[in-house]
């Protein structure tokens, strides 16, 4: 067993990750083929099947996820430690790869991402879109960015936003039309924008409160879509009300294309946060991306 070749862990890794050996083919830049067989090489020398194959899908078997938890992350520590070696003194050398929800892309990523790589033009960043919470373990990630109740209890948590408020918005034409809701229960006869979970697949219920008392409301109307940021759009286009952060949005609250309404039913959330498993497996770029982030998100 100690002659495994490094080629045969990433490739089975690369195809862990994406669930498809033509994704993996693409990250690692060679054929499809060379994937397969190196999986196949792989699967040999340990005398077990790793990934289950179908004409239409790949999935791990138990073998193969258990392999993914506890080489994962020493390959990626290993592959870190290789780019570093080559690097010069004092140069960072390394891959992020990241977790991203769209709404983070405009307040966290856009600002801190030119900064970053005018810093660190040798660190490799990947981003991946995904509404849902991802395991960053099995998916091979160096981090995640959600909101903070999204978060598992056993991450580590750091804070990249400060906190700010949910609210209800649409545009004066709406609102001209179909009045102004002064109640939450006031939201079920409008027409709303309605946001369906990516990841169990429920609409999601606006929440709303006022000192201690609070309300979920299962608002409806004629479009349902899985992306955030879109209810924002459509609800400037006069759709209907939406649900959105107030940070998406102040250009349009300061331009007047949206108003916001139930103002004093706002809830405030903590914010987005970078979440990892271990300080201990922290890498160095991840460690330098909380720094910048930090620094111009945050101003610490």
């Amino acid at each position: 067993m100690d002659d495994i070749p490094f080629a045969q862990l990433q490739a089975f890794l690369a195809v862990a990750r994406a669930n498809s050996f033509i994704g993996a083919a693409r990250e690692l830049s060679i054929s499809r083929s060379a994937v397969s067989q190196s999986v196949q090489q792989l699967e040999e020398r340990l005398r077990v099947v790793l990934v289950q194959r179908t004409t239409r899908s790949v999935s791990l078997t138990d073998a193969g996820r258990r392999l993914v938890d506890r080489v994962g992350p020493v390959f990626a520590q290993t592959a870190a430690a290789l780019a570093e070696v080559s690097a010069k003194p004092g140069e960072v050398v390394g891959r992020l790869r990241l977790s991203v929800p769209h709404a983070a892309v405009s307040l966290i990523l856009e600002p801190v991402l030119p900064t970053f790589r005018e810093r660190y033009p040798r660190v490799e960043i990947e981003l991946v879109l995904d509404e849902r919470f991802v395991d960053t373990v099995a998916g091979g990630y160096d981090a995640g960015i959600r909101l903070s109740e999204s978060i598992e209890r056993d991450m580590v948590q750091v804070r990249l936003t400060e906190p700010f408020r949910f609210v209800v918005v649409g545009t004066p034409d709406y609102l001209a039309r179909h009045g102004r809701p002064q109640r939450p229960e006031d939201l079920l006869e409008h027409e709303c924008i309605t946001f369906r979970s990516p990841t169990n697949g429920a609409l999601y219920a606006w929440e709303l409160e006022r000192g201690r008392k609070s309300w979920r409301v299962p608002v409806r109307g004629g479009i349902v879509t899985n992306d955030g940021l879109l209810c924002s759009t459509l609800a400037k286009r006069g759709l209907g009300l939406a649900y959105s952060p107030e940070a998406w949005i102040r250009d349009e609250l300061r331009r007047g294309e949206l108003e916001v309404m139930l103002e004093a039913y706002a809830p405030v959330v903590p914010g987005y946060f970078l979440y990892f498993p271990s300080r201990d497996q922290q890498s160095a770029p991840l460690r330098l991306f909380v720094e910048t982030a930090k620094g111009l998100l945050l101003g610490r």
